[in-house]
């Protein structure tokens, strides 16, 4: 009897995940699996199945209950199972993956369930099956039938290509998934899970920064290949997510970050093998400066994403040919290929390191990011010129949030830029205001690293609090956080490259990989649906116009050795203070779990 299901549903702990299949269930174990293991949805369902997590457990005992007084001295149970059975709906006494026996009421009791969830305003997550089959066939006739329609269908070959991402780069697509998805099931099969296989992809990519490190042929000739092995890891471990369900919000923070320490560290290891190689090049500079635009590209895609993906009335004649030109097929790999995503930008700088020197790697890849950052942000700045939309206050607060604004920020927008008027685009004129007066006045009067340029860094943190005052929705409020990280990132490689002090340039490049580690991990807290940093780690770390001013100073006050060390130590602290904050949180996150399935260039 259904009251049977509401006892054996009540014996079940309220902290485990439960569900409930029908005993008259047909269809393919993958149709199952999809629908009781995702570990992303509070509760899920699929015809003649449900389940719920413990989030949305008490809600399912009030439906089950209603549900189960509705049909009082119904005969015909169907039991609660856990999701951690062999295919979510075998019976140990089945002797298959496929139950059997037919439901004698006229509704199935999960679906009776999920209606009356949904009725209540339960979000009952419905995943997609596509070819798939899941029904409760009435009759013998019906039943054969669907049966039939299972036979026909793969499930395993339907779960192999559906691990690869729908959307992704040529590249990627075209020379890794077609066998890295076959990667992903040998992994699954031997018990690995997405972490594991994302550390193994980071550690490959530190040994190929080490290879490239030596400064020999042979070491640029290894570290282009482990770099290229380090991405078939790096696709594999997202296409085992999708292949076992095994998301996590940790999992898709190392996945993201990771990603980011291993090029950047690869950086590191091709600047110091160019500098121990036979003509001692220091390429140092253009290192730092690839790290710099590449990190500036990311946060223009993100704030862009953050600041359109919820307002409403989003449309515009861009918007519009871009997906006409979607319709195109050629023209979408050319569109995803010419923003040099991280499958074209890796396979690049592996075949070049292999081939050329790191000045050349170097230059071509400053070059190919420069196109493409112009080209994706010039499209995205006619887009929001001629988008109607209405953005929320949640945009406008994730846009605050990745802005980074310390406290001599807020204390100028709470003073002087509460006086000033809100335009349609004052934030990105302010913030840009801001960083010409960081510059231009210093390059022009070759104040750079004298006391005469610190009151160019405090004028930039009045602008900036300025920038800030007012809720970012407007059009081209977006940009306001790039330029700040162009800003900050910008001023510490022109103090380091206009000093004399020996080191300065590898000191930069730490002190500026650590803060970017800090807005990294900022946009995937947001992400996650869990906010931003705390605001002490905010004010502990001096917001990007207190680094400003803090470099300033420390180029003013230290010349030679001297600053080299101020920027090592500044750069120690800061990684210090992030890395702690930051492991704890995510270590500990009670955030729902996610994976990136956006398709965005990384």
């Amino acid at each position: 009897m259904a009251a049977d299901a509401a006892g054996a549903l009540a014996a079940v702990p309220a902290t485990e995940r439960v569900a409930l299949v029908d005993p008259g269930f047909v269809g393919h174990v993958h149709a199952l699996r999809l629908a009781l293991t995702d570990p992303r949805f509070p509760a899920a369902a699929v015809e003649g199945a449900l389940t719920a997590q413990p989030d949305a457990r008490a809600s399912l005992t009030h439906a089950l209950g209603a549900v189960t007084a509705g049909r009082s001295g119904t005969p015909g149970p169907a039991s609660p199972a856990r999701p951690e059975e062999p295919a979510g709906a075998a019976r140990p006494d089945s002797g298959s993956e496929e139950p059997t026996g037919t439901a004698p009421w006229g509704a199935s009791l999960p679906d009776a369930v999920t209606a009356r969830l949904e009725a209540g305003g339960v979000a009952v997550h419905r995943p997609e099956l596509g070819v798939l089959v899941a029904a409760v066939p009435d009759g013998d006739d019906a039943r054969a039938k669907t049966l039939a329609e299972v036979d026909a269908v793969d499930d395993e070959a339907v779960r192999l290509r559906n691990a690869v991402k729908s959307r992704d780069g040529f590249f990627t697509t075209f020379f890794i998934s077609p066998y890295s998805r076959y990667l992903a099931r040998w992994c699954a099969r031997r018990g690995l899970t997405p972490n594991q296989v994302t550390t193994a992809s980071l550690l490959t990519a530190l040994v190929a920064a080490g290879c490239a490190a030596t400064g020999t042929r042979a070491g640029f000739v290894g570290a282009g290949a482990l770099l290229l092995f380090s991405f078939v890891l790096d696709c594999t471990d997202g296409q085992l997510a999708r292949y076992s369900l095994q998301y996590s919000t940790l999992g898709a923070w190392l996945d993201a970050t990771f990603d980011r320490a291993k090029e950047y560290a690869f950086y590191a290891g091709l600047a110091l093998g160019a500098s121990r190689g036979g003509g001692h090049d220091d390429v140092w500079a253009l290192a730092l400066g690839a790290m710099i635009l590449m990190t500036c590209r990311h946060v223009v895609d993100f704030a862009f994403n953050e600041a359109n993906h919820d307002a409403t009335a989003n449309t515009s004649p861009t918007a519009a040919l871009s997906g006409r030109l979607d319709s195109v097929g050629w023209t979408v790999w050319v569109r995803r290929m010419i923003v040099l995503p991280i499958g074209e930008r890796w396979a690049l700088i592996a075949v070049l390191t292999a081939l050329t020197t790191p000045r050349v790697v170097f230059v071509v890849l400053l070059i190919g990011c420069a196109f493409a950052a112009c080209y994706t942000t010039a499209g995205r700045v006619l887009r929001s010129l001629t988008r109607k939309a209405r953005r929320t206050d949640r945009a406008a607060q994730a846009l605050a949030d990745l802005a980074d604004s310390g406290p001599l920020a807020r204390l100028a927008s709470r003073t002087l830029g509460r006086t000033m008027a809100a335009g349609t685009y004052s934030a990105p004129y302010w913030a840009l205001l801001g960083t010409a007066a960081l510059f231009v006045w210093p390059l022009v009067a070759h104040t750079v690293g004298t006391w005469r340029a610190v009151p160019q860094a405090v004028v930039y943190a009045i602008l900036a609090g300025v920038a800030v005052a007012h809720p970012l929705k407007g059009p081209l409020d977006w940009l306001v956080p790039p330029v700040f990280r162009a800003a900050e990132y910008g001023m510490i490689l022109t103090l380091a490259a206009t000093s004399d002090a020996p080191g300065a340039l590898p000191a930069a490049f730490g002190l500026v990989a650590a803060v970017a580690y800090h807005h990294y991990d900022t946009v995937y807290r947001i992400r996650g649906g869990t906010g931003a940093p705390p605001h002490w780690l905010v004010r502990a770390i001096g917001g990007h116009e207190g680094r400003v001013l803090a470099v300033a100073i420390a180029a003013a006050l230290w010349h030679g050795q001297g600053f080299t060390i101020a920027l090592t130590v500044l750069a120690a602290a800061l990684a210090i203070t992030v890395l702690s904050e930051s492991i704890r949180f995510w270590v500990s996150s009670g955030a729902p779990a996610v994976h990136d399935e956006s398709g965005e260039p990384a």
